[in-house]
C-alpha cells in the first residue's frame, strides 16, 4: 500500500510540474506577445503623450493603405472601444489588438477584412452604429451633433447598405430648417427607418408608432416630392 501511495504521489507532482511549465511557458507567450502590441502603439504614438492622435492615425491610415475616412478606421476605434474621437490609449489598443489576435502590423492590416465582417453582423451593427454617435461626441456633455457631420456620418456608416435611404435623408436634412442638430434618439431612429421601412412607397410606415418626429416630417418631404 505504502508503494502505491507514492506513485500516486509521485504522479501528482509530475502534474503539477508539468502544468507549472504550461503556466510559463504561456505566460512568457502573452508577455511576448503583448511586447510586439505595444511595439507596433510605439511606432504611431505621440512620444510627449504616449498616445496614438490624429497625426499619428493618420500614419497608421497611410501604411494601412486606407484612407482616415474610412468607415474600417471606425470600426478598428470601435473594436479598441475608443473613448476619444482622434486618439488610441495604450490599454485600448492592448485590448482591442488582443481581441483581434494581431500582434504585428501585418496581422492588423489582414484583420480589417475580417473585422469589417464582424462588423456588419446584425448583432454587432447596432451596437457599432450607436458607438459612430457617441464617437463623435467630442465635447463634454456634449448630447447631439451637427447636421453636416450626421449627414457625412450617415454616408459613412449606412451608404453602403442604404444608399437611396442615405441619399434621401441627407438631402433632406440638408434643404430642411427645423432641426439644427441631431440626437442619439433620432440617429438610432434614422438607423431602424432604414432597416425597417419599404423606400421609396412607405407603404408600412406609420406616424402613429413611436417615430423621431424628425422622420414624419421626412417621410411627408418624400411623399410631397413625389407628387
Amino acid at each position: 500500500m505504502p508503494r502505491a501511495s507514492s506513485k500516486k504521489a509521485s504522479s501528482a507532482s509530475t502534474t503539477s510540474s508539468t502544468m507549472d511549465l504550461f503556466r510559463s511557458a504561456s505566460g512568457k507567450a502573452a508577455s511576448k506577445e503583448l511586447d510586439r502590441i505595444d511595439q507596433v502603439f510605439y511606432t504611431y504614438a505621440n512620444k510627449s503623450s504616449g498616445l496614438i492622435d490624429p497625426e499619428g492615425i493618420e500614419a497608421l491610415c497611410s501604411d494601412l493603405e486606407v484612407e482616415h475616412t474610412d468607415v474600417r478606421i471606425l470600426m478598428l476605434a470601435w473594436k479598441l472601444q475608443s473613448e476619444k474621437q482622434g486618439y488610441f490609449t495604450l490599454e485600448e489598443w492592448r485590448k482591442g489588438l488582443k481581441a483581434l489576435r494581431a500582434d504585428t502590423f501585418q496581422k492588423l492590416k489582414k484583420a480589417l477584412p475580417e473585422l469589417e465582417k464582424e462588423v456588419r453582423r446584425p448583432s454587432n451593427f447596432v451596437d457599432f452604429y450607436a458607438y459612430a454617435f457617441r464617437y463623435c461626441l467630442t465635447e463634454e456633455k456634449q448630447k447631439s451633433i451637427d447636421i453636416e457631420s450626421i449627414c457625412v456620418l450617415l454616408d459613412l456608416v449606412l451608404g453602403s447598405q442604404f444608399r437611396p435611404q442615405v441619399e434621401a435623408l441627407v438631402q433632406y436634412l440638408k434643404t430642411q430648417s427645423d432641426y439644427k442638430v441631431i440626437n442619439m434618439d433620432q440617429w438610432m431612429g434614422f438607423y431602424r427607418f432604414c432597416s425597417e421601412i419599404s423606400f421609396p412607397d412607405f407603404s408600412n410606415y406609420d406616424p402613429e408608432l413611436a417615430w423621431p418626429l424628425i422622420l414624419d416630417n421626412f417621410v411627408d418631404w418624400m411623399r410631397e416630392k413625389q407628387g
